[in-house]
């Protein structure tokens, strides 16, 4: 649910987080007195809740309104739960025993500071890499690799106006047109500097990796909603154990009370009619149906699926969504960010005799004219992160056109075949062939696996990756307000009984991460309660994970399984 790792403020006040959270609390208090004098149902029965998609929010979802003793079912259209963070874990011999690492889910927790999932990681021993303050390894457009100094002078200034940019964003938003670009003001900033024209030309080759934060280009990304992408404080940490624990822990909290269908997909939401919203004397219910034409009546729908998934089916709702919600829909964007996993025999970008000390985690490849396509490429060493993780791996990050070519590619071919691992060896052998110490008739030097995700071909991914805030057209679209887009999509239609959440709901400190996501799922269930009178409604916080139920039933058509305490690392 993030690409390399998001931003976090180095100028904001310590308690970012408290006011970030107070805010997102205030921005429903309109609502709860409207809908509390409509949640009326007989006393012989409890609310009965349908959770939509059983990704982090809407197993946080389901967890807290099942303590608040409501009846609760989760419906998922995939055979796993986990949604966006469900990892692919040595699967199918594809990935050999010796690879620890998950792919295709997250990789960072983002911020340090009240961070829910930041406390779920330490109480199960996970093992958390504060990424080295080392400048990447960097190659320019002919091959060359930079000097140290010269790829500590890119990072330098491209986080420099980074910074700016984040506190003009801040600052002036109001006055900032809606269709300028991060990309302009770079040009902006580097224009104003007394460098040479190479370095300015550098540097902005070297900020298109700015792309694998928000999963799309830096010239969509809006300057004006960039202080969007801003996190809780503190900085990031790389999850070099993966989230296959946490997201156990958060399935196993789900108390055995809920039931969880999986290969359940909902097809249409029907609420009641117009009629029936102002009737405290009407037991009113929402109908959700399903692909093989079941149909479920609840009291309330919270609707988890992504963000994409809400761009192609606005006509699942009936009635018409409100057209606030549509055009806060419409105008979110939703990005492409994909990954590459090549894994050698050996990590022989590292050699016996390199010096004791940190070394960079990143490498990058600057518009390489020695591709036909001259796209720029980031990757991580996964052989820097901490034993026992550490592997021979090559992660690289992918965002926009390359990102579409690659699944493109392999979407085509089957990923235990030896086609699929000589398709992506040859399409990066032009980058990694660059590194330290390779040599063509080394088998040291040649992948052995090979996987790429495929989040733009996965209908439930919403075709790609995760919310971010791009450059609009006034004269086309007209007035754009994302903020009070991400406002509209967290308050929902809940006079009709219908709810929303996931990472592009979340609070603004949060927005595409999976603590976003675990927060506005918390969020939502808790404003329900409140709704039906409910204790344990109280506001959304960060502290500490309250849970500690285990077990479980997970319907699978008609037939039960128990699942127990083994986890769902898929």
């Amino acid at each position: 649910m993030e690409g390399r790792a998001k931003f976090s403020r180095m100028y904001s006040p310590p308690d970012l987080m408290s006011k970030a959270l107070q805010d997102y609390n205030n921005s429903k208090a309109d609502v709860h007195s409207s809908v509390m004098l409509r949640r009326i149902l007989p006393k012989s029965r409890k609310p009965r809740i349908c959770v939509v998609g059983a990704g982090v929010a809407g197993l946080r979802c389901a967890q807290v309104l099942s303590q608040g003793g409501l009846d609760v079912t989760i419906l998922e259209a995939r055979d796993r739960v986990g949604g966006r963070v469900g990892t692919l874990w040595k699967g199918g011999g594809l990935i050999p025993q010796t690879i620890s690492h998950g792919i295709g889910g997250p990789n960072w927790i983002h911020g340090l500071k009240e961070n829910p999932i930041l406390n779920l990681a330490k109480q199960l021993g996970d093992a958390l890499m504060n990424v080295p303050e080392v400048p990447p390894s960097v190659y320019d457009q002919t091959g060359h690799l930079l000097s140290m100094e010269e790829g500590r002078q890119c990072s330098e200034l491209m986080w420099g106006i980074i910074e700016e940019a984040f506190k003009y964003s801040d600052q002036e938003a109001d006055s900032i047109p809606p269709n300028q670009s991060l990309l302009d003001y770079f040009k902006l900033k580097l224009k104003e500097m007394d460098i040479p024209k190479a370095t300015t030309e550098r540097v902005l080759k070297f900020c298109q990796s700015w792309g694998d934060y928000i999963g799309g280009d830096i010239d969509r990304q809006s300057l004006k909603y960039l202080w969007l992408e801003q996190t809780i404080d503190g900085g990031n940490v790389f999850l070099a154990s993966t989230y296959k624990a946490i997201l156990d822990r958060i399935t196993n909290d789900v108390t055995p009370e809920v039931k969880v269908q999986l290969c359940t997909k909902v097809t249409s939401i029907s609420s009641p009619s117009s009629e029936s919203y102002d009737d405290p004397g009407t037991e009113q219910s929402i109908t959700v149906t399903t692909s093989e034409n079941a149909t479920f009546n609840f009291d309330e729908v919270v609707m988890t699926a992504p963000l994409g998934w809400l761009k192609h089916n606005t006509t699942a709702f009936q009635p018409t969504l409100p057209l606030r919600l549509e055009v806060a829909i419409r105008n979110l964007s939703y990005g492409a960010l994909e990954k590459v996993y090549l894994t050698f025999p050996s990590a022989f970008w590292i050699s016996s005799g390199d010096k004791e000390g940190p070394k960079p985690f990143f490498n990058q490849w600057l518009a390489p004219e020695y591709t036909p396509h001259h796209w720029a490429v980031e990757c991580a060493f996964l052989s820097s992160l901490p034993a026992p993780h550490s592997q021979p791996t090559l992660l690289f990050y992918l965002h926009g056109a390359l990102a579409t070519y690659i699944t493109t590619i392999a979407s085509r071919l089957d990923p235990s075949s030896s086609a699929y691992l000589t398709a992506l060896s040859d399409f990066f052998k032009p980058y990694y062939s660059l590194l330290p110490n390779y040599n063509s008739t080394s088998p040291s030097c040649s992948p052995s696996h090979a996987l790429a995700t495929n989040w733009q071909n996965d209908e439930f991914a919403g075709w790609g990756s995760y919310s971010n805030f791009q450059i609009s057209d006034p004269k086309k679209d007209g007035k754009v307000d994302l903020d009070k887009d991400i406002e509209a999509l967290r308050e929902g239609a809940s006079e009709r009984r219908l709810w929303f959440a996931g990472e592009h709901t979340a609070p603004f400190v949060a927005l595409g991460t999976v603590t976003g996501a675990w927060l506005s799922g918390e969020g939502v269930a808790k404003r329900i309660l409140r709704a039906y009178g409910v204790q344990g409604g109280e506001e959304v916080g960060g502290g500490d994970d309250d849970g500690g139920k285990v077990g479980g039933v997970v319907e699978e058509g008609k037939v039960a399984v128990k699942r127990g305490g083994t986890g769902l690392g898929v």
